[in-house]
């Protein structure tokens, strides 16, 4: 493998409540082709009620084995924004959170303040390091299938969900955890789920959706900030800014100055597979300047994902598709959030 080794920008999900310290998984890891790795409390693809979050005393282990296999340089990363979007159940042994829309309807931030500590402190326990939280689409279309709908926004004002936004962050940064900012350019107005297939914003979309993420850069409160698939044709009219240029390059890299990482929404989703191949998908989200391929392998199961993303990866940069430089680029800025999760866990 070259210098521009690409397994450090790829986060997967796996099926299992254990690691098997000599499977093919657990050596892919030892092999640093995969720099993190997401967990889920189910298995969509399967409809199985049980993945790799069955209780904290497992879940702990898990991740406690995880990161003896990377030789504790993984970022363990979960979906925990409270509400409908919890992978930790209270009939599982862990406490739960109100969903944002609730701690956003309070006239002051110390509601979400308490829900963001209990959080924290739940995750730090576990090992987890990365939290793809919180959402800062504004509440824009109630009636909107995976925003609206489950109470994910913390409400349509773009000053009031940012500071929502700022405390949550907070919280997990005392306890040594990063979070996500999601879903770039704005997931809130939409008419349709991109978990489901093609999402244009195009007609929905307003400009203060960008208020959130502007102003938590600003502060210097965005460790990371999740693409949406979205599609918007007056930003990009040929793919959907996951795979833009023109958004993570222009809007989210120069407009808004982020020069955090980038993440991609799952790759498995329903907006991208139906129109691209993982590997095509890959390579072009790398070479729009996403940071960090997703994968959950949650909803559909891609038994080799590292060894696909290689070899896309090789096959881009032959063709001079993808610069090695950007590859670097990537994984400096990984290793920058790595150090400062370090940094902030030992304070």
């Amino acid at each position: 493998m070259t210098s521009a080794s690409p397994g450090e920008c790829l986060i997967v999900g796996f099926r299992g409540d254990r690691l098997d310290a000599g499977g093919a998984f657990a050596q892919k890891i030892k092999a640093g082709r995969i720099g993190g790795v997401i967990l889920f409390d189910r298995h969509l693809a399967t409809k199985s009620q049980e993945n790799n979050i069955v209780s904290p005393e497992q879940t702990k282990k898990l991740v406690a084995d995880l990161q003896d296999a990377a030789g504790g340089d993984l970022l363990v990363a979960v979906d925990q924004e409270g509400g409908a979007v919890s992978r930790f159940k209270a009939a599982r042994g862990f406490p739960e959170t109100a969903k944002a829309a609730l701690l956003g309807a309070h006239p002051d931030s110390e509601m979400t303040r308490l829900a963001a500590r209990r959080t924290a402190e739940t995750l730090a326990q576990l090992g987890i390091n990365f939290n793809l939280a919180p959402v800062v689409d504004l509440n824009i279309n109630p009636d909107n299938p995976i925003i609206g709908r489950y109470g994910r926004s913390f409400g349509d004002n773009p000053e009031r969900v940012a500071r929502q936004a700022a405390v949550w962050i907070e919280e997990h940064r005392r306890l040594g955890i990063a979070c996500c900012l999601k879903h770039f350019p704005g997931h809130g107005s939409s008419q349709h789920d991109s978990h489901l297939g093609f999402t244009d914003i195009s007609d929905s979309w307003h400009r203060k959706e960008l208020l959130p993420f502007q102003i938590l850069i600003q502060h210097g409160l965005a460790d990371a900030v999740m693409c949406g698939h979205l599609f918007h044709r007056g930003f990009d009219d040929a793919v959907p800014a996951t795979l833009s240029p023109a958004v993570i390059g222009g809007m989210l890299r120069r407009e808004l100055a982020f020069d955090g990482v980038v993440v991609s929404d799952d790759m498995q989703m329903a907006a991208i597979t139906s129109h691209f191949g993982f590997a095509e998908a890959a390579w072009r989200a790398m070479a729009a300047g996403v940071d960090i391929i997703l994968v959950g392998n949650n909803l559909i199961e891609l038994s080799d994902a590292p060894g696909q993303f290689e070899q896309a990866i090789a096959a881009a940069l032959q063709r001079g598709d993808l610069l090695e430089g950007r590859i670097e680029e990537a994984k400096r800025r990984i290793r920058l959030l790595k150090t400062k999760i370090s940094l902030e866990k030992r304070a």
